[in-house]
């Protein structure tokens, strides 16, 4: 789910993922103060809107009409180097970005090889594919076609989530770090990279893509900065687990 950041308000921003209600006030604060946004790299000068909540939200913030145009996607800013490549490489411009000229991106795509073009550009397959489709249709909401969370009754916010509980969950996107899950409370969970698998993966998008359901579970929360920490690797049994005893 994408929102413009030239036009949201502090309580519809504080729903975006790394920004709590503080950081919120602070980039409507910025913005009045300074003028409408540019870039989304105008956002790190927001007071206590450190690089981290920077990675969470960027792919979530929309500026239409600035001055990169990949700034009005869903596209996160350490793709913009791919996404580029992936233009120039199809013989396309920045200028073509949303526009019926891209209606033969998919095509040229399948004559260059999809998995050669992938390796060239340094991405996975589901990354690759996340940003063609969104080149072609910026600001769709991914959300809309994806499966809805199985959720849990006793868990309707952040409140409810409790270390060590088990979720079900859908992935809404796959970044370098990690992946983003939602688990059904109104702000997606982040899975790290570390946490996805007990053996060494080098990228989230050998194992994930966006639309998979997972079973998560819940490392840490952090209300106050509006973040959730979630594990894929099932937590090891208490010692003398499932021994009866008389």
């Amino acid at each position: 789910m994408g929102v413009d950041l030239n036009t949201a308000s502090a309580p519809l921003l504080s729903h975006v993922a790394g920004i709590n209600t503080a950081i919120a006030k602070n980039i409507v604060a910025q913005r009045e103060n300074a003028g409408p946004y540019k870039s989304r790299k105008e956002l790190l000068k927001v007071p206590r809107l450190g690089p981290k909540a920077f990675e969470q939200s960027a792919g979530f913030l929309r500026l239409p009409g600035g001055k990169e145009p990949l700034d009005a996607t869903a596209v996160h800013p350490e793709s913009y180097t791919a996404a580029a490549k992936l233009l120039a490489l199809c013989g396309f411009t920045a200028a073509d970005i949303g526009t019926a000229a891209l209606d033969a991106l998919e095509e040229r795509i399948r004559a260059y090889g999809r998995e050669k073009l992938a390796k060239e550009l340094g991405i996975g397959l589901p990354t690759l594919a996340d940003i063609a489709a969104e080149l072609r249709r910026p600001g769709r909401d991914m959300r809309d076609e994806l499966p809805k969370p199985l959720l849990r009754t006793d868990v309707m916010s952040m409140e409810d989530l409790k270390p060590g509980m088990e979720l079900v969950g859908t992935v809404r996107n796959v970044i370098d770090f990690g992946a983003f899950v939602d688990v059904g409370v109104h702000q997606d969970g982040l899975v790290h990279v570390s946490q996805i698998s007990n053996k060494f993966i080098r990228h989230p998008s050998e194992l994930l893509k966006v639309g998979d359901v997972v079973t998560v579970w819940v490392l840490s929360v952090d209300t106050g900065k509006k973040r959730i920490s979630l594990t894929m690797k099932k937590p090891a049994q208490p010692s003398g687990a499932g021994i009866a005893h008389k």
